[in-house]
């Protein structure tokens, strides 16, 4: 039987991080993040991932991971709300709304909470994604994506359905985007 100081944390792949725990109040929060290294300084990669550049780079290069990111209102900072639109036959909800809750471009931070549809669908209570842009020496930086949860313990079955991986795959074109570009200039 669960109780409200266990806690399950687990190293899947050496990147990703996972960190399950029940309260008292019978909800169960959730970590998972992954890192990627970037050959690239952090002001370059903040400069993709701290402004509305990274939902276009998605919007254009990733259509299987995302289909469509619109800015339904904002500039790219607090308070900006978009609604991100998966490809068809994607398992559990087709598309839900986030606004930008957090941003700080000194510690090169941006936290964003679904607002709408998708994950509180699903009785998510919380579905929080971070980005932290972390600055390794003046060439190298980590791109560290976090997904944060909470959800009633009648809905636990769906944390299935919280993963990292677009993500991931996110942080590999942005790496691969950043790398081209500042080997071309």
């Amino acid at each position: 039987m669960w109780n409200s100081r266990m806690y399950i944390n687990m190293i899947v792949d050496m990147r990703v991080f996972i960190k399950i725990s029940f309260t008292e109040e019978e909800k169960m929060h959730g970590k998972v993040s992954h890192e990627k290294e970037v050959g690239v300084p952090a002001s370059i990669v903040w400069d993709l991932y701290g402004t509305l550049k990274l939902g276009k780079l998605v919007d254009e290069m990733l259509p299987n991971v995302l289909d469509k990111v619109e800015v339904l209102e904002g500039d790219g900072g607090v308070g900006t709300v978009l609604k991100l639109t998966y490809p068809p036959g994607n398992p559990g909800f087709s598309s839900y709304t986030e606004k930008f809750m957090k941003i700080d471009n000194e510690k090169r931070f941006k936290e964003a909470e679904v607002i709408e549809g998708g994950y509180l669908d699903l009785g998510f209570q919380l579905y929080r994604v971070r980005f932290d842009v972390i600055e390794k020496d003046a060439d190298t930086s980590i791109i560290k994506s976090t997904i944060e949860y909470e959800i009633e313990d009648e809905s636990a079955a769906n944390v299935s359905f919280v993963t990292v991986k677009p993500l991931e795959v996110i942080a590999e074109l942005a790496a691969k985007y950043l790398t081209d570009k500042q080997t071309k200039a």
